[in-house]
């Protein structure tokens, strides 16, 4: 009777252990989903996924063809991630629809640059000169940020950041009494032969023949708000897999990767 008990026993710890070891096989082959927009941004993502492969991350990479859906499915719970905004908008959405969707890590930039045909430096910039921006609010935001950043000019406290969408009308100081030409974003690179300079959107700038890297007389920050990020929801901030993913992200496969196919019109953030 006493070596049935045991038996008996040692059976459950075997079953037991089956279960545990079959639960945890399962958790390390969740498939993790991540939406992001088709295009560049789904090319590197290909490489993020071999990357997480190696070290035992099974990613589905979901392709949208708008800005709205990956929110809206990484929000009901219908992808684990998604890869395709920067801060300001990420911002604006959960400020908007109430998501509870945070920042995990960065992914790269779209450098917005100051380009010029007949400055080498925006510290050459003369009193008075022509500066063209971008006249829609966010990119127009951006761009005097930039500037701002540059030296050229400083805006009143808290324009331009949370939300508030900075204009021409929230510069404070100005020690070049620059002039701010709005115009349309897509005019801008033609405008370079009429103004001192332009704040040119990096898509704008290649389709004129701009390379960012080598034409820009200055360029944003790598880790500027309007970095791209790696968005989840904000329960699952803290979980293994979630940094699994960030790492993957953040390899030297992916750097080398995004410098070699895209060169310079998207910088690693990392």
């Amino acid at each position: 009777m006493q070596r049935r008990n045991i038996l008996k026993a040692l059976s459950a710890v075997i079953a037991g252990a089956a279960i545990v070891t079959s639960v945890g096989a399962y958790a390390d082959d969740k498939v993790i989903k991540v939406g992001t927009i088709g295009g560049p941004d789904a090319q590197i993502w290909q490489v993020v996924t071999q990357v997480a492969k190696r070290e035992g991350l099974n990613v589905k990479v979901v392709e949208f063809n708008d800005y709205v859906q990956p929110n809206a499915a990484l929000d009901a719970g219908d992808l684990d991630a998604n890869s395709f905004q920067h801060q300001p908008y990420l911002d604006s959405q959960v400020k908007q629809r109430g998501y509870k969707i945070v920042n995990a890590g960065l992914t790269y930039i779209s450098p917005l640059g100051i380009y010029s045909k007949k400055l080498k430096s925006v510290k050459d910039l003369p009193q008075g000169a022509k500066v063209a921006v971008p006249n829609d609010p966010s990119n127009e935001n951006r761009a005097l940020l930039l500037l701002q950043a540059q030296g050229v000019i400083k805006l009143k406290a808290g324009a331009g950041t949370n939300g508030n969408n900075a204009t021409p009308l929230d510069v404070a100081d100005n020690p070049k009494k620059v002039k701010l030409v709005e115009l349309d974003a897509a005019q801008l690179p033609r405008s370079l032969s009429d103004v001192d300079a332009a704040v040119i959107n990096t898509n704008f700038a290649l389709a004129a023949g701009l390379q960012p890297t080598k034409d820009a007389i200055a360029l944003e920050d790598i880790h500027s708000p309007y970095a791209n990020l790696i968005a989840v929801r904000a329960q699952d901030k803290d979980k293994p897999w979630v940094k699994k993913l960030v790492a993957a992200y953040q390899s030297e496969d992916v750097r080398q990767f995004i410098k070699a196919q895209f060169k310079g019109s998207m910088v690693p953030s990392f």
